[in-house]
């Protein structure tokens, strides 16, 4: 893990993917600081919506300093 934060899901990571019907909510929480973000879309494109939680996440760690 950097010293940021983390760059991909497997630098400290957890990912929880939730289906209902048609759509996805992945959510993803930081094991270094406890931040979490969530990001919804649709269930066929699955690498899509965890690239966007992983965006969020790593925002939110920017911002947080």
């Amino acid at each position: 893990m950097s010293p940021a934060g983390p760059s991909r899901p497997e630098d400290g990571v957890i990912v929880e993917h939730r289906r209902s019907g048609q759509w996805l909510k992945v959510s993803v929480v930081c094991t270094r600081t406890g931040l979490e973000a969530s990001a919804a879309g649709p269930a066929r494109e699955p690498g899509a919506v965890e690239r966007l939680a992983v965006a969020k996440l790593l925002k939110l760690i920017e911002a947080a300093g």
